[in-house]
């Protein structure tokens, strides 16, 4: 099999690092944006052979500049995957400045359109869009979040039935709570407010999951590279939650 060529949104840190690594240990050609130069340059540094390149993924100058760069590093794409994307604002409806509504929106659905093109010309192309458990679940005070995390399932499902006849499948991927520095900070700022210790709140914060540990990281990136490998050839249009078994969100 010809080594895949994988473009990663958001690539230079946490999930999209975790990918970066699961696919260059398959032997995947890598092309990395991010907004975040020195993640950037940490990132080469640790994976040679990696290309990288600084991207606001707000601007859609940046995006069509970026994926024609990431087209012809790779000599073409065989796999998009859509990591990026920003919390936004904690804020009820009536709160919240339309313009950080804007502003989420726009970072959480974009860069597809460019690389459509792309992954037309390759035999066995695969989206996958990265949603969140708040794709599934409404989200108290995080309505532009879970908005834009549920517009990626429309998303998905739309593009699998526009693109089955190119042979191009799409997918979305729900995690849950994900461990790392990210959710290790909101367990610590959760302690600090209500005087508990850490491993109280994380009791806590696991208590709507089934199973009582958060999500490794690396767990994404294996599914990420199993739907887009030849294994999954079959699976298009799904949205696959790696939550725990998550019940709800609070």
């Amino acid at each position: 099999m010809t080594a895949q060529r994988v473009l990663i949104t958001a690539g230079a840190g946490g999930i999209g690092r975790a990918i970066v690594n699961a696919f260059t240990a398959k032997g995947a050609s890598v092309f990395v944006c991010d907004i975040n130069a020195d993640g950037l340059a940490k990132l080469e540094a640790d994976f040679p052979g990696v290309k990288t390149t600084v991207c606001d993924i707000s601007s859609l100058t940046d995006i069509e500049k970026m994926v024609a760069l990431a087209a012809q590093t790779l000599g073409g794409i065989d796999v998009l995957v859509n990591n990026a994307g920003i919390a936004g604002p904690t804020a009820p409806v009536d709160q919240l400045d339309p313009a950080d509504w804007e502003k989420v929106v726009q970072i959480n659905l974009n860069v597809t359109h460019f690389a459509v093109p792309f992954l037309k010309q390759s035999k066995a192309a695969s989206i996958i869009n990265m949603s969140s458990v708040s794709g599934r679940f409404g989200y108290p005070n995080r309505s532009a979040y879970s908005t834009t995390k549920w517009g990626l399932i429309g998303f998905t499902k739309t593009l699998a039935i526009e693109l089955g006849a190119n042979n191009i499948r799409v997918n979305a991927i729900l995690p849950g709570a994900v461990d790392g520095p990210r959710f290790q900070s909101v367990l610590k700022g959760r302690a600090e407010l209500s005087g508990r210790s850490i491993e109280d709140e994380t009791v806590a914060a696991l208590d709507n999951q089934s199973i009582k540990h958060l999500v490794n990281p690396n767990h994404i990136a294996d599914l990420a590279v199993f739907l887009a490998s030849p294994s999954g050839e079959s699976i298009s249009g799904q949205m696959l939650p790696i939550d725990c078994d998550m019940q709800h969100l609070s």
